[in-house]
């Protein structure tokens, strides 16, 4: 009894394939394997249960020739194309192919070493070709028509091959001299098969003028002729010391047996495995019946075996059938000294199309198919070995039913196009009652379910007949003849399917002709009629608990209706094509349906929902049948295909729990990997677990620390290819939203940084994927772009708004040392500063100048936001070298900038006028701004009045470019001190009178770049930071932003006014290079500018 708990989700088991549809094959050298062809692939097939390991698509056409290397590692494969292809059947790849014959090639065969390969074809040439390079060695012309086999000689120290053709001649090819050592004529039709005798020196040649000539290898005669009566395709030598010996010392139990007798099977169009002894010509053991069924409309050229080939390892013999099924033969022993052929194994390599099949008997092991034969395949659901063959109707069989009787025995009922009916019973796989009666094709039957004593048929005569089981005998050897009981016309077109209710009481049908009518049993009077169908009618079935039956239809639909008042009570709509079977699973509570799309549906009734869809299948789906005993389903297609479903609910409920509790341990597990800060682990661990959100948590923390590269390095090198896969997928996913890019740019440069070209390629669709990313990237790229350009307007704007107005300073300078001892111990301590030294912090520092930062108060509101600030002019002679802030993490690379040491190294103004070059700038940016403003008033105070100038100063052949350039040379020259000495050689020894400006001028420039960099990226993490909603990182960045411009703003206010110098003829009127502006960030009026204005107002006074 089947469980009442509902279905989920089924397995599909992939039970039958199509697997051989003839033509050559190969046996591996342990016959544990087959090589078939099926159609334009190669199929390699597990010989024990016929299952489909790999499949080769191996060329556009037919498949003519097909052979294996020894060592069963290359297979060999040729077809129409004329193209030889050698596979490794490791990677399942062509390793190397070439074209030599002029037509088709029809046979070959490979050397015992491995390096030769053989080949004839249908151009009358044997060609010999090296394995490893691909080219002829050989090539022998004779035949005059299609060499059909070739085989080398086993023993491979003899180079010796043999080639049959249809020109009824055997060549023998020695290798040495590459001619034609023999030509041996004693046939009259093609030569089918050869084969070598045990010790190796005598050559059995077979053909279809039905004999086995014997020759002898040593001078090339014939030995003896063997008239078999048949025509022969194959030939096989028994060796000795096997179980096929055995039986034919069975066989010559009391006879003679001389020492040279050759003992061999010859298999043909008869169907029927024969043993022969060559010197008495004799058959020693002859089949009694044939195990072959075919079609009646072949021709008998057609019939009975097309190949055979003794297994190794004693494994038995391998025969072919011309309806493309593998027979597997082995000798056993039933008595002491009486030894029997019997037939092991079944496989049936092409099916066809699956019309009908049918569970038997309660235990699910057996399975009745019904193709397009004339006969009924009963298959072992466990081996997937055909375990017979019902033969008996002259049409292919179109349905089928089964039933257990009351008196146990497992029936069979089958319809066909012959117009009959049959009755079989399982266990003698006999038929036991033939019906006849009906003027159409039988398209469906069924049994009775409570009585067993009776089954029902429709047929394309719109007639449906009772059959009775009365007068079957356990006895009989003949088919008995069924006596129908009642007939009824049912419908206006051809019936389809037939049902009968659980209580055997009713009957219903359903036809082409939309309507589906239920028949009170056993007057077969109509009960209720079921219309509503917009087309043909395929099932019917009764409900195994309700008062109901369910339709299945051409319109797509699937229809549950009340038997009472024939009322409609739902309606299924979920395939896209017929629905061909409707069948109850779970007590009546669900359903399932297969269709014409080929898809498999599982539907629950109280919901009307399909809970699960199958496409396992690549053609109609015509049979469905459910097991009675696990409700175990199998389905049956146009493709040939048979399936296997096995409730998989309980499996797989246990399953996600696992998972889940799984799931529950990799979560703890991934949270304290994040608590430890051990990256590598996190980001394996949300690998496994597929949260891509938590990725990107981690990715996002990772790239703002220090050591992230490290981190990264060690979790892509911890990634599978498929993980990898997935990260890509998942970066293209963050790559689409503005939010999330930033990211996933990071994760792509680390990924493109780390994994070489050649690996990246190889993932599975990275195409697409890159596809994916382009665009987006080049959009955040434009982004990026816009914004900063856009930048660029707040260095113009606040130039031109002047919101930063200067005032005047108030201090005045105090105390200034004078001494050069004291000058020189401050160099001392700020030198020690320089390595770090804790020391040189001075206790008595002189006082040093203060700045008052005020503001200025806005004519605007008090309310208003934007005010005007005010700094200090400083009445300096140089520019002064603003504080260079330290420590500051960079708003955009989300990595903190490596920070200066901040520690002062002195006050004093006179110590820092002496500082030697020889320091690196970055002992400058550790001085406050105060203490650089009191320097640089101190080199105006030490500069010589204007009358000690030189006369050439300022030089009039020195341009701004030059003065930009060579100091921008000695910025990015790595001898840095050598090129600040080289400035004033370089510019004529005029321009710079003196050293300290050169370092102020090398800071200025340096400390106006770098602000200006950081403005423009603090100005880039203010969006990014209002667009994200971080708040307290866009407030920080602002802050920081107005430290800047406030810093920059004094370098603006700090330009001190020059002295004004009379004119003298000896002096030479300033260049205009030392005229322009400074190209400060506050455009204010230059004072130089000024002080030159005012000389020459005073000049034209006078």
């Amino acid at each position: 009894m089947s469980s009442a708990r509902p279905k989920k989700n089924f397995r599909c088991v992939p039970w039958m394939q199509q697997l051989y549809s003839g033509g050559p094959f190969a046996v591996s050298s342990d016959g544990s394997w087959l090589a078939c062809c099926c159609k334009e692939s190669i199929k390699i097939v597990d010989a024990a249960t016929g299952c489909v390991k790999s499949t080769i698509e191996a060329d556009s056409d037919a498949i003519t020739a097909l052979t294996l290397s020894p060592n069963d590692k290359l297979l060999f494969s040729a077809g129409h194309s004329r193209i030889i292809k050698v596979w490794d059947l490791e990677t399942l790849q062509c390793v190397r192919s070439w074209k030599g014959h002029d037509g088709p090639v029809m046979s070959m065969a490979c050397h015992g070493s491995g390096g030769l390969l053989a080949t004839g074809g249908a151009d009358n040439k044997v060609l010999v070709w090296d394995v490893d390079g691909g080219f002829c060695t050989h090539f022998f012309r004779g035949h005059e028509g299609v060499v059909n086999c070739v085989m080398f000689h086993p023993d491979t120290d003899k180079t010796l091959l043999f080639s049959g053709s249809n020109d009824e001649t055997v060549r023998v090819w020695d290798l040495q001299v590459k001619k034609c050592k023999a030509a041996l004529k004693k046939h009259f039709s093609a030569i089918t098969s050869m084969a070598i005798s045990e010790d190796g020196l005598t050559l059995l040649s077979a053909g279809r003028d039905k004999v086995v000539n014997l020759w002898s290898l040593d001078d090339y005669n014939c030995k003896k002729t063997v008239a078999t009566f048949e025509v022969l395709e194959a030939l096989c030598v028994v060796h000795s010391g096997t179980r096929f010996a055995a039986l034919v010392s069975s066989c010559l139990s009391g006879k003679k047996r001389s020492g040279s007798s050759i003992n061999f099977v010859t298999v043909g169009e008869r169907g029927i495995i024969r043993i022969w002894d060559s010197d008495s010509a004799v058959c020693l053991h002859e089949e009694k019946s044939c195990d072959i069924t075919v079609s009646s409309n072949v021709d008998d050229s057609a019939r009975g075996f097309t190949a055979a080939v003794m297994l190794p390892l004693d494994r038995g013999l391998l025969c072919v059938t011309s309806d493309e099924q593998f027979l597997f033969y082995s000798p056993d022993k039933h008595s002491e000294d009486e030894w029997n052929l019997t037939l092991e194994k079944r496989l049936v390599g092409y099916n066809d199309e699956i019309l009908d099949m049918k569970f038997l008997g309660q235990d699910e092991q057996h399975l009745a198919v019904a193709t397009n034969l004339e006969q009924v395949r009963v298959y072992d659901t466990a081996s997937m070995s055909c375990s017979y063959v019902l033969s008996g109707h002259t049409e292919i069989v179109l349905c089928l039913d089964t039933i257990v009787s009351s008196s146990g025995k497992t029936l069979i009922a089958t319809g066909s196009k012959d117009n009959t009916v049959r009755l079989w019973e399982s266990e003698k796989t006999s038929c036991i009652g033939v019906g006849t009666g009906h003027t159409g094709a039988i398209g469906a039957v069924a049994f009775s379910r409570k009585g067993n004593n009776f089954f029902v048929s429709g047929s394309n005569d719109c007639t449906i007949k009772v059959w009775s089981f009365e007068g079957l005998s356990d006895d009989g050897e003949e088919p008995i003849k069924l006596k129908s009981k009642a007939v009824v016309k049912a419908h206006d077109k051809d019936i389809n399917s037939l049902a009968i209710a659980p209580n055997d009481s009713l009957i219903c049908s359903g036809s082409q002709d939309r309507t589906a009518i239920v028949w009170k049993y056993p007057d077969l009077v109509r009960a209720v009629t079921l219309t509503g169908h917009k087309r043909g009618i395929w099932s019917v079935e009764f409900s195994p608990v309700d008062q109901c039956i369910i339709t299945a239809s051409g319109d797509k639909t699937v229809k549950i209706w009340a038997i009472s008042d024939g009322s409609c009570l739902k309606t299924f709509e979920g395939h896209t094509s017929s629905v061909l079977r409707a069948t109850f699973l779970t007590r009546g509570t669900q359903f399932v349906s297969s269709g014409a799309d080929g898809l498999v549906k599982l539907w629950t009734i109280k919901t009307n929902e399909c809970i699960a869809t199958y496409d396992n299948h690549e053609d109609k789906v015509w049979a469905l049948a459910v097991g009675p005993k696990t409700e175990m389903l199998a389905t049956g297609a146009g493709d040939g295909v048979i399936n296997l479903w096995h409730d998989s609910t309980a499996a797989d409920e246990e399953e996600a729990f696992n998972k889940e509790a799984e799931g529950v341990l990799k979560r703890q597990e991934l949270d304290n990997a994040v608590v430890d800060a051990d990256y590598t682990k996190a980001i394996k661990i949300a690998f496994e677990l597929r949260r891509p959100h938590k990725l990107f948590e981690l990715f996002d923390v990772l790239y703002r620390r220090k050591d992230a590269e490290d981190h990264m390095d060690k979790a892509l090198l911890s990634l599978s290819k498929d993980e990898l896969q997935l990260l890509f997928e998942y970066v293209r996913e963050w790559n689409t939203k503005r939010k999330l890019c930033h990211v996933a740019q990071s994760v792509l440069f680390s990924v493109f940084n780390f994994f070489p070209p050649t690996e990246i390629i190889e993932i599975k669709g990275i195409r697409e994927m890159l596809e994916g990313l382009i665009p987006y990237s080049q959009r955040h790229l434009s982004r990026i772009d816009r914004l900063l350009r856009n930048t660029f307007f707040l260095n113009y704007i606040l130039a031109q708004m002047s919101v930063l107005e200067p005032e005047t300073v108030v201090g005045k300078l105090k105390d200034q040392p004078s001494s050069l001892p004291s000058e020189m111990k401050d160099v001392q301590d700020m030198t020690l500063d320089e390595n770090g030294d804790e020391e040189s912090k001075q206790a008595s520092e002189e006082p040093a100048e203060e700045v008052i930062l005020t503001k200025r108060k806005s004519q605007k509101h008090k309310d208003s936001s934007r005010k005007k600030v005010s700094f200090s002019r400083l009445s300096l002679s140089s520019p002064p070298f603003p504080a260079v802030p330290v420590g500051r993490r960079s708003p955009v690379s989300h990595s903190p900038v490596s920070p200066l040491p901040c520690r002062r190294l002195s006050s004093s103004p006179v110590s820092l006028s002496l500082l030697p070059l020889s320091l690196t700038p970055s002992v400058f940016k550790r001085f406050t701004p105060s203490v650089f403003l009191r320097f640089l008033r101190m080199q105006q105070q030490q500069q010589p009045p204007p009358s000690m100038m030189p006369s050439s100063y300022p030089p009039s052949n020195i341009t701004t470019e030059q003065i930009q350039k060579e100091i921008s040379d000695c910025f990015h020259n790595p001898y840095y001190n050598r090129s600040l000495l080289a400035i004033p050689a370089a510019l004529g020894c005029s321009i710079f009178p003196f050293r300290q400006p050169i370092v102020v001028t090398e800071f200025i420039f340096k400390a106006k770049i770098d602000y200006l960099d950081e403005n423009k990226k603090l100005i880039l993490a203010i969006l990014d930071s209002q667009n994200l909603g971080k708040l307290p990182e866009c407030a920080q960045y602002q802050a920081q932003l107005q430290k800047n411009l406030m810093y920059l703003a004094a370098i603006a206010d700090a330009q001190p006014p020059t002295p004004t110098i009379p004119p003298s003829p000896q002096m030479a009127p300033p260049h205009h290079a030392m005229q322009q502006g400074g190209g400060f960030y506050m455009q204010h009026p230059h004072p130089q500018a000024q002080a030159q204005a005012q000389a020459q107002k005073v000049s034209s006074e006078r």
